[in-house]
């Protein structure tokens, strides 16, 4: 069977007529963030906002129209809206009713309903940052190594689905197989389960969705993977306030939060914006770690605060949350993120290493006090 691709997609879409403008959607320009890998097709269909509820059928027919392409194994179409120009309202995005997703016998199927996403997982941790580029991922993913040495069940939720890291950090390749063709199995390295939607596409293939279509990514990386049983799932959340993180926070029951920032003003207004998103969403933010806090020359020993020093822990101060620790800028730290080896497996001797696994032993603590010896936490309500 040879491969799908979008240019047959896109032919096959010229069948489908938008009844408001007459004209095919692909000509009309509706069709937004096509994807498609080993057969598995992915798109939105923009919509006006108001109009989203009487064009599902359309959302049907072009789903039903590329389900039935050779070589397409599922289809998942979904709706979307942008706010109409000069609006104050914000617009709906309308998902598919029905999941907005087919997928033919022997693929997997994801189960109807809402019901508890993790049902097997006792705490689930958000390591977020209010910018890029502050070391975030790396943050969460020796923080996630960090729990499994204290010897804890643990899995990493790579929720950055515009820019996945997960497989390059933590050394994966490959695709997750599906035991009972119904929810796959997660990846695993260094005692870590972990998914993201990196092992779906190309490293280099850009994810051009819209938001409706990152929720729904994200809720099938949580509902239609086997998770079992976890003592806590470290989310590493994508930059900024947006559609992730309002999505974890509604549907899943963050026990709490760990803020990243470097030292310097700029990044740690952007680290306020985040820490006030959680507490909006009344998600307890376990505390900020102060990451790139200076460089130790590894020629003369001599220590220089490149961004400033301290500005995370004053923070942390000022906003009354706790201050979990700080990590120095490191070349062995970058180089063996970037080689897939983390630093805490790959030399658990080194001060960072111990740093990483103080901060991480830190936030156990606080998960068995936030939920009082059981990992659960309650049910967040968004008012």
């Amino acid at each position: 069977m040879s491969e799908i691709t979008k240019d047959d997609i896109l032919e096959a879409l010229k069948a489908v007529t938008d009844p408001i403008s007459g004209k095919d959607v692909v000509s009309a320009g509706m069709i937004q963030g096509l994807q498609t890998r080993d057969g598995n097709v992915a798109f939105a269909i923009e919509v006006p906002a108001d109009k989203g509820a009487e064009l599902e059928p359309l959302r049907k027919e072009a789903e039903n129209t590329v389900f039935a392409l050779s070589g397409v194994v599922s289809a998942t179409v979904v709706l979307t809206a942008e706010r109409p120009q000069g609006s104050q309202e914000q617009a709906t995005p309308q998902a598919a009713p029905q999941g907005g997703q087919q997928t033919k016998p022997g693929q997997p199927v994801p189960p109807q309903g809402q019901g508890d996403l993790l049902p097997g997982v006792k705490s689930i941790i958000a390591v977020a940052s209010g910018k890029g580029g502050v070391g975030k991922s790396t943050t969460a993913v020796n923080i996630a190594l960090g729990l499994a040495a204290g010897g804890h069940k643990v899995g990493l939720l790579d929720a950055d689905i515009y820019g996945p890291s997960m497989p390059r950090m933590m050394g994966i390749t490959g695709r997750p197989n599906s035991a009972d063709g119904k929810t796959l199995d997660p990846m695993e390295n260094y005692g870590v389960k972990v998914m993201s939607i990196g092992f779906m596409i190309d490293e280099e293939t850009p994810m051009i969705w819209r938001g409706p279509m990152v929720q729904s990514a994200l809720e099938q990386m949580m509902r239609d993977v086997n998770w079992g049983e976890l003592d806590v799932l470290v989310v590493d959340m994508p930059p900024g306030t947006g559609d992730a993180q309002l999505t974890m926070a509604q549907r899943v029951p963050l026990t709490g939060a760990v803020i990243v920032s470097t030292p310097q003003d700029i990044a740690l207004l952007d680290a306020r914006k985040g820490l006030n998103m959680f507490r909006k969403v009344d998600v307890p933010v376990f505390g900020i770690v102060e990451n790139m806090s200076y460089f130790l020359c590894p020629d003369n020993g001599k220590r220089y605060d490149i961004f400033g020093h301290g500005g995370a822990k004053k923070e942390a101060e000022r906003m009354g949350v706790d201050f979990l620790g700080e990590v120095p800028i490191e070349i062995e730290i970058r180089e063996n993120s970037d080689k897939g080896t983390p630093i805490t497996v790959s030399d658990p001797d080194s001060q960072s290493a111990a740093n990483y696994r103080a901060i991480a032993s830190t936030v156990w603590d606080k998960i068995e006090k936030a939920t009082g010896g059981e990992s659960r936490a309650p049910k967040i309500v968004i008012q």
